[in-house]
């Protein structure tokens, strides 16, 4: 039998006394462990209008940083999100010059330049 796609949502709770039975341990002895869906992580959605980073898929990996030849990215404190406690801010957007070179190196495409917004060169 397959995985259930939605095992998160399905799970049940099972806590304190619950948990302990259900592992066979002495309810003193079992850490309360909580089964059950876990709360998404809170959204930090698309920063910058021309060029746009998605926080949500951003790992922090500094490759755009890095190779960006108008050092239009910074570095932003995002503490406990689950891909990074950082990210890269779009900071000097209107610097950039349409090279596409921050979407083409980005591992996981959280990157995108509407080259149709700004007065890039167009490259």
């Amino acid at each position: 039998m397959p995985i259930d796609p939605n095992f998160d949502t399905h799970r049940e709770r099972v806590e304190g006394e619950e948990a302990a039975a259900a592992s066979g341990e002495d309810q003193d002895e079992a850490a309360v462990t909580v089964w059950g869906p876990v709360d998404p992580p809170e959204k930090l959605g698309i920063h910058g209008t021309h060029v746009a980073v998605d926080y949500d898929l951003c790992i922090a990996d500094g490759t755009c940083l890095e190779d960006c030849p108008v050092d239009v990215f910074t570095w932003v404190d995002t503490p406990d999100h689950p891909e990074s406690d950082r990210k890269v801010e779009p900071t000097f957007e209107d610097q950039c010059i349409d090279c596409m070179l921050c979407v083409d190196v980005c591992p996981v495409d959280a990157i995108d330049v509407d080259a149709s917004r700004a007065g890039g060169s167009g490259l």
